[in-house]
């Protein structure tokens, strides 16, 4: 803190000798005036004054407390802020109240200091566990809870109709297990993505829970990059709070998403194409090679050879397997969709295009003991085929990525339609990362809570199980008192309307669909669809959802061969919105998880609030985060291995970021070392530098434990720089480079040429995929060519599609990418054919008049 800082405020010589008991004791007692009672009491700090009063929400006694005794300095007890009412400002106190006191407030730390407060890069040859990963249950950080209590009640600044974003970032930042991500394993927080959203996530959060804790933070930074991203949260207008929430999660995904390694992958994420055909493999490289050893020969030799190695090539590869790439077991509608809505199923993409990656050089901290492993170029273990058909050719192997975001959120549910008229099942699986639900009226209910409605659900595998114990009276009680009061309306009851069967009927079909939770995310997002948006006008649902703060049990709603454990959840947060659909207020209710208190969140102003008040909230989003005994326990028992301080022969890296699942989620998962590590067991080059920022280091005892009890793996207790993958990106960078080079002097001489016979058409999709490898912003090869879209069959023969997007190559350059990337299909345009034909013609037609004059 800025030396002076409290100095400002010349009454701090009037402060009495004050312990944290005394104020926790002051803060559930009662107004002395008006007797009422929290939250949001002052207590006067005036030597030998103990008076509590009430604040500017009730009579604000406080504040006429101070006009009549001149005592000038307050304290809230709820937010443990100090005011002084003769400076007329919040000041902070530290002399009194000592260093670790809860009442040690600091103003807004600058970014650099804020930026010390992360964790300081070391060597990886010296790292060991910090305290906050092995101290106080592996949840806390290694300071006393008195100087935790107050994290996390920092308020968000309105910077124009922005309740929407200010609503939902509070109720984001209570989810643990994500802002513990961003507190702890900062040094993962890197993209070269515009506009680096993760970035201005990282900072605000890094603010909501410094422990100076500042009375409110403004989001300027944020708020840009989502405009950035999404033009529709441009200007000053209101909007949607869960549309916010959508577009966030999935820059913070783009951002952050890594490549998902397989395990039976050996291409070690360069691959080129997925078959496995060594013979076509061999082919493949000989003909990229050649190329690399003719570079320098004559122009006319190169042309020439270009096109023979195309026509002797051409005819290897006819036999070649096009139909390598993994069938879906469920069946053909099994792949992930993105952003589906047959469901109301916000998707996650797991299957985008991987992000470009910095090839970083090496570090001196990590040794250079090779591997004991041939290098080679595994890029290109696979072939690069030549499809010599006219089908759209297979594109690269579908890549699985993820990310902190999807590892949080994302949850599976499988979908099942069965055709009454011929009883066929399709099925389909669907991520999702929240879920909307309806909001049934009174004949839904009705129909959910029948006695036939559930019979017939339970033989449907449907969701008539969250009902069976319930009886025939209740439902009797609750359908009568629903005409006096309105719709008895539970959040188990919007589960089930969503889950329960869905009749499709019409002309061309007549069905039932199903719908079950293959898998459960660690913190489940609830959107309950209060909006109806029609044409002309929108409506708002106004009726009240009952939900419940702990215990709420998905398991009535999973599918039979589901392996979740953990099905029962407890409330994080939750997103209100007051007022109607064309204008509103939004705020949030969010449990602190270092106190387990529940705050209001109001724009800047945060607030306690009792567990009625949320339970009475309008909900409109909620977060709830698996509850799992099991976990702390474990927990405890890892901390006690810690101060055991047993001396070990060996110490093992483990991964920073499981190891945060492990101190926030219910349920961790294998232990996962393969963030730090590539295939053959090192540290990629391109992560060298930061190494320290992936590892933790551990005692040989604690991993043993973490081992034996979660798997996964692998043991690490050396670290180097991968050699073979140092030797597979220079040879990536020099193929890069023959391949552009080629191209170029091959496009160069095409554009010199006058009259070309015939002119080969490319898509230009797939020339933007090469493009964008061979200059290095994609780290895979593109596939092979597609020309599937930018053709068009007439009378048997393909032609260039009217307004295709499409380049014009040489029949060299063709032959050149073809034979490297394989592909097609072949379309060319002959643009001297009807100047031959004019020719013909008129020759014919001399040719007739000759005939005739003799």
């Amino acid at each position: 803190m800025p030396s002076g800082s409290s100095s400002d405020c010349l009454h701090l010589d009037c402060v009495g000798e004050i312990t944290k008991e005394e104020l926790i004791e002051k803060s559930h007692g009662q107004c002395q005036d008006c007797k009422v009672g929290g939250p949001n009491l002052w207590a006067c700090l005036e030597n030998g004054c103990s008076y509590v009063g009430c604040g500017e929400s009730h009579t604000d006694h406080s504040t006429v407390h101070s006009q009549e005794t001149r005592h000038n300095l307050t304290v809230n007890l709820t937010t443990l802020r100090v005011w002084c009412y003769a400076c007329g400002k919040e000041v902070f106190l530290e002399r009194k109240l000592g260093p670790r006191s809860p009442l040690t407030n600091k103003p807004l730390p600058s970014p650099h200091n804020a930026s010390q407060t992360c964790r300081t890069p070391g060597s990886p040859t010296s790292l060991r566990v910090p305290p906050n990963g092995g101290c106080e249950d592996l949840d806390m950080e290694a300071e006393e809870e008195d100087d935790l209590r107050t994290r996390g009640l920092t308020g968000l600044k309105n910077i124009g109709n922005t309740c929407y974003m200010n609503a939902a970032l509070q109720a984001l930042s209570n989810c643990p297990p994500l802002t513990q991500f961003f507190l702890e394993c900062g040094g993962l927080v890197r993209t070269d993505k515009k506009p680096a959203l993760c970035k201005s996530y990282q900072k605000l959060v890094s603010d909501l829970w410094h422990k100076n804790r500042p009375s409110y933070v403004v989001p300027t930074n944020l708020f840009q990059g989502i405009k950035a991203v999404n033009p529709m949260f441009r200007g000053y207008s209101q909007q949607d709070s869960q549309e916010f929430l959508r577009c966030l999660m999935d820059q913070l995904h783009e951002e952050l998403k890594e490549l998902q390694p397989e395990p039976d992958d050996q291409s070690n994420g360069i691959t080129v194409d997925d078959s496995p055909d060594d013979d076509n493999h061999s082919q493949s490289d000989n003909d990229f090679q050649s190329y690399e050893i003719q570079a320098n020969r004559e122009w006319q030799k190169e042309k020439n050879m270009i096109n023979d190695l195309y026509r002797t090539g051409a005819d290897m590869d006819k036999d070649v397997d096009t139909t390598t790439e993994t069938t879906p077991i469920i069946s053909s509608q099994g792949a992930i969709k993105v952003q589906s809505r047959t469901t109301d199923v916000h998707m996650s993409s797991t299957t985008r295009p991987q992000s470009p990656v910095p090839m970083d050089g090496h570090i001196p901290k990590i040794s250079s003991s090779p591997p004991k492993a041939a290098s080679g170029w595994p890029s290109l273990n696979s072939a690069h085929k030549k499809v010599t058909t006219f089908t759209p050719p297979k594109n690269k192997r579908q890549k699985k990525y993820r990310s902190v975001i999807s590892d949080v959120f994302d949850g599976t549910i499988v979908s099942s339609v069965q055709c009454l008229t011929c009883d066929r099942v399709s099925v389909t699986l669907e991520n999702f990362q929240d879920i909307s639900l309806p909001i049934p009226g009174k004949e839904d209910l009705a129909k959910l809570h029948s006695s036939t409605h559930q019979t017939s659900l339970v033989k449907a595998g449907s969701c008539g199980e969250a009902y069976a114990p319930q009886g025939w009276i209740a439902f009797v009680m609750e359908y009568i008192k629903s005409w006096f009061w309105g719709p008895v309306v539970t959040l188990q009851d919007c589960l089930a309307a969503f889950f329960a069967r869905d009749e499709l009927k019409g002309e061309l079909r007549n069905g039932v669909k199903f719908c079950k939770v293959q898998s459960l995310p660690e913190i489940l997002c609830i959107h309950l669809k209060r909006f109806r948006h029609e044409l002309m006008f929108s409506t708002k649902i106004g009726t009240h959802v009952s939900f419940p703060l702990e215990g709420l049990d998905l398991q009535p709603f999973l599918a039979k061969d589901s392996t979740a454990q953990t099905t029962t959840y407890d409330l994080l947060s939750v997103i209100c919105h007051h007022g109607t659909a064309s204008s509103g207020h939004y705020i949030a209710y969010c449990r602190n998880d270092l106190n387990n208190l529940w705050y209001e969140f109001d724009d800047q102003s945060v607030t306690e609030v009792s567990e009625s008040c949320v339970q009475n909230a309008e909900a409109y989003v909620l977060f709830y985060k698996k509850s799992n005994d099991d976990a702390l326990k474990e927990r405890r028992r890892v901390s006690g291995l810690f101060n055991m301080m047993e001396p070990s022969l060996l110490q093992f890296y483990i991964s920073r970021q499981w190891l945060n699942k492990f101190k926030t989620f219910a349920e961790p998962g294998p232990i996962s070392n393969d963030d730090f590590l590539c295939s053959h067991g090192g540290v990629p080059p391109n992560k060298a530098t930061f190494i320290d920022d992936l590892v933790v280091m551990l005692p040989q005892n604690v991993w043993d434990h973490l081992y034996s009890r979660y798997g996964g793996g692998p043991a690490v207790n050396h670290l180097y720089v991968c050699h073979t993958c140092q030797t597979e990106i220079e040879k990536l960078e020099k193929r890069r480079k023959t391949e552009l080079d080629m191209f170029v002097r091959l496009n160069k001489a095409f554009q010199e040429e006058e009259s070309p016979v015939v002119i080969y058409c490319i898509s230009m999709q797939w020339f933007r995929e090469w493009e964008g490898f061979v200059k290095g912003k994609d780290n895979d090869p593109p596939g092979p060519i597609d020309n599937s879209k930018i053709a068009v069959s007439k009378n048997g023969h393909l032609t260039l599609k009217q307004g295709a997007d499409s380049g014009q190559i040489s029949e060299e350059t063709w032959n050149f990418l073809h034979s490297i990337h394989g592909g097609g299909p072949v379309v060319t345009i002959r643009p001297n054919i009807s100047h031959q034909e004019t020719d013909t013609s008129q020759s014919e037609e001399k040719i007739e008049v000759e005939t005739r004059s003799v």
